[in-house]
């Protein structure tokens, strides 16, 4: 196995054990605190969130698709990553690669166990209010920018 693949799959690995803990730990907790626990006044507060939808509660609410074609989805998306991986050189996008499916993969478990997935983290400035997101979440969020930021950097690289 290459460096960048042993990398990757070390992402995947710790993303899924950190999230899958997190997400344990923090539901039962909060069940027994009420719900919702402020953290820092006026900014964040953990809350427990069942999202049925994509990132971010997209297409959830009434019309959500069912979690297990939500998490078909996921899964294809995953095997193509990890196509991607095994035909990258580059170690930030392998390293991205591997935050994206380790955040996917903990969302798949958690449609599995529940049918949505658990979204923990509430932050909000006055009005501002961001959805609720979790660690599976963020490792998809660093991911995607650790990707767009390597081929920002690769085309610069490139240029004559």
């Amino acid at each position: 196995m290459r460096p960048i693949d042993r990398q990757a799959m070390l992402l995947v690995v710790a993303t899924l054990i950190v999230d899958q803990l997190s997400k344990e730990l923090l539901l039962r907790y909060l069940s027994k605190a009420g719900n919702i626990v402020p953290l820092i006044d006026g900014f964040l507060r953990l809350v427990i969130v069942w999202n049925k939808g994509v990132s971010f509660g997209i297409l959830g609410g009434d019309r959500a698709l069912p979690a297990w074609v939500l998490s078909g989805i996921a899964v294809v998306v995953c095997l193509g990553l990890f196509v991607w991986l095994r035909r990258t050189d580059r170690p930030l996008t392998g390293w991205g690669i591997g935050l994206v499916i380790g955040g996917a993969i903990g969302n798949v478990i958690d449609r599995a166990r529940w049918g949505a997935v658990f979204d923990f983290a509430d932050f909000h400035v006055r009005q501002w209010h961001w959805p609720a997101f979790n660690v599976a979440d963020s490792a998809i969020v660093v991911g995607v920018g650790l990707i767009l930021i390597d081929s920002l950097i690769g085309e610069k690289r490139r240029a004559p």
